[in-house]
């Protein structure tokens, strides 16, 4: 009866572990087997090279580190502007304020499209001839009389100097609702005894804040921090909608870098072994991020 049993359980459980051995560990170990090969993705041998794709890589190849710093970028932008506002906008929201239920729906929004239909509604807004920001510093130069926001008019995501930046204001604003609705879950989860208890004891709002909400909070920063670097240095659909990885690479990310290589050079094993190293790269951040929170945790 025991192993009826033991059996009727990883019964059910087999179809999901199924899905998973075929489309994640099955393609996990024949990218570790391309990685120190030299393949094209057609011709039926493959050459053994061994860890030379990974020394390649790491040691010779600039674009590569390039496209990491710029994800990096990216990430930076979300972790500070993104999370702040998101943070805000919790706060706010959990205060219970007038229509605070249908604020929760629209700032949701933006998580749920599609980032290709993003990148192209910001295409629009970014536009040099007849984008909609063109047109507000225009208007603004006008209104107040100063040639400085007509000099700031330019072709936003083909120019060199702020084509990065454009990109990660679209990240941010495509990601907030998502670190938003972490932070509010969190915020709620908090007794309201102990903000209760505060004021009894002669704790203003700014003191509360720091000695109650910030360290019983710790937990979701950590989990938000770890989604939008996962998020953030993995964008891809926005780029591609967006610049493509221009101009002259200013805006390549990894993701962008892989396939390029997979897909423009035909080198399916150096793909892989970028794959792998940004895989680590990812990994170790993560670790490093709950390794710290654990410390910090007062409940822990």
């Amino acid at each position: 009866m025991q192993k009826r049993y033991i059996f009727k359980n990883y019964l059910f459980v087999f179809p999901a572990l199924f899905l998973f051995a075929v489309f994640s560990i099955y393609p996990f170990i024949k990218i570790l087997q391309l990685s120190v090969y030299r393949w094209d993705g057609i011709a039926p041998t493959m050459e053994f090279v061994g860890f030379f794709n990974f020394k390649d890589i790491i040691f010779n190849n600039p674009i590569w580190w390039r496209s990491v710093g710029q994800a990096a970028y990216i990430t930076l932008i979300a972790l500070t502007f993104q999370n702040a506002l998101a943070l805000l906008l919790a706060l706010i929201c959990d205060r219970g304020i007038k229509f605070g239920q249908g604020y929760r729906v629209i700032f949701f929004i933006p998580p749920v499209l599609s980032g290709i239909v993003v990148g192209l509604i910001w295409n629009w807004l970014y536009d040099g001839n007849y984008g909609l920001l063109n047109y507000w510093l225009r208007q603004l130069s006008k209104f107040t009389g100063l040639a400085y926001f007509s000099h700031l008019e330019r072709a936003w995501l083909a120019d060199p100097k702020t084509a990065l930046t454009s990109v990660a204001i679209i990240n941010m604003w495509k990601g907030f609702g998502w670190g938003f609705l972490i932070l509010l879950a969190g915020l709620q989860s908090i007794p309201r005894e102990l903000y209760e208890a505060a004021k009894v004891d002669g704790a203003n709002a700014w003191q509360a804040f720091w000695k109650i909400t910030v360290p019983l909070m710790i937990p979701t920063f950590g989990i938000v921090v770890i989604l939008t670097i996962l998020g953030a240095m993995q964008i891809y659909d926005i780029i591609v909608s967006t610049t493509g990885g221009g101009p002259a690479y200013h805006t390549e990310v990894p993701i962008t870098r892989i396939l390029a290589a997979m897909r423009g050079n035909l080198q399916f094993g150096y793909a892989c072994a970028m794959g792998l190293i940004f895989g680590a790269i990812l990994l170790s951040i993560s670790l490093f991020i709950i390794r710290f929170s654990r410390r910090l945790n007062p409940v822990a």
